[in-house]
């Protein structure tokens, strides 16, 4: 976005012509572009102001769907519209199994990477196990409402019960026990023989519980110890890099782990998953 603003923005999308698009007005006029966190800011710190709004109900992401793609061009010529700025990610959350595919694309960036690698070079030293642990207050309070609400499907449990639902979700795939989190962990580094394990968390570590059931033998690390900027884009690159990985299987943060290993033909596993379900998964 920086590089396009500064080098391109002048030319193809200048001041006075920016058109903010959106399945439908939100106050019956604007796409409400820059209500709330981070949509704001994110406008604001590269100084945009939008001059119209356009509203492409019925037009969705069906780039599969060659009518589509002839919908889109026919009501938003490329000659009117150089520029589609849009209110959200064009595309659908959590994202279709049909569309996971294109992760094998997805690479992190030379400066995200260099961290990563000299953080597995210089501190982690090791194979390791990572695992993410999503057990903020937020997280938590919604995954009670699983078994209340008898909820079917949360975020991106699918990779969890099947994209037909042929497993039910369980408020424990939400919020594993700690006794849960502890087996699986302490079962993966015996499997591949490591004494190293990561955590990247939005919350508890549970560092002082790890050290305790697995003694002083592991050594744990976590990024934020490093107080970086790029914390939560580091994470993501290590739990991707791993020798092995256990994930959180609603979360969306998980996913997209999940994804990038399974792109690259990298083992993975899930918290409070019956293990006989995972054979795909090891076989990887």
């Amino acid at each position: 976005m920086k590089q396009f603003m500064n080098e391109f923005s002048q030319r193809v999308w200048p001041p006075g012509m920016r058109t903010a698009f959106c399945y439908s007005f939100r106050d019956g006029k604007s796409c409400a572009m820059k209500d709330g966190n981070p949509f704001g800011p994110f406008w604001d710190h590269f100084h945009v102001d939008f001059n119209s709004h356009v509203e492409h109900n019925n037009l969705f992401w069906n780039s599969w769907y060659e009518e589509a793609a002839i919908e889109w061009n026919k009501r938003f010529p490329r000659q009117k519209y150089p520029v589609m700025a849009f209110h959200g990610a064009p595309g659908t959350f959590p994202s279709l199994q049909r569309n996971q595919y294109l992760q094998k694309y997805v690479h992190f960036s030379d400066h995200i990477s260099q961290k990563a690698e000299d953080f597995i070079n210089n501190v982690i030293k090791g194979r390791y196990v990572a695992i993410h642990l999503r057990n903020g207050f937020d997280m938590t309070r919604v995954c009670r409402d699983i078994t209340q609400d008898k909820f079917e499907s949360l975020f991106s449990s699918a990779q969890c019960t099947g994209y037909d639902r042929k497993r039910a979700l369980t408020e424990e795939m939400c919020h594993p026990s700690e006794e849960e989190i502890v087996r699986k962990v302490r079962k993966h580094l015996k499997r591949i023989d490591a004494s190293i394990l990561f955590i990247a968390t939005d919350n508890d570590p549970m560092i002082e519980l790890f050290q305790h059931e697995l003694g002083e033998k592991v050594r744990i690390h976590t990024w934020k110890e490093q107080h970086d900027v790029d914390d939560t884009i580091i994470d993501l690159a290590l739990l991707s890099r791993a020798d092995f990985f256990i994930g959180n299987c609603v979360s969306s943060f998980t996913a997209f782990v999940r994804r990038q290993r399974e792109s690259r033909n990298r083992p993975f596993d899930f918290f409070s998953l019956d293990d006989s379900v995972l054979n795909w998964h090891e076989e990887l």
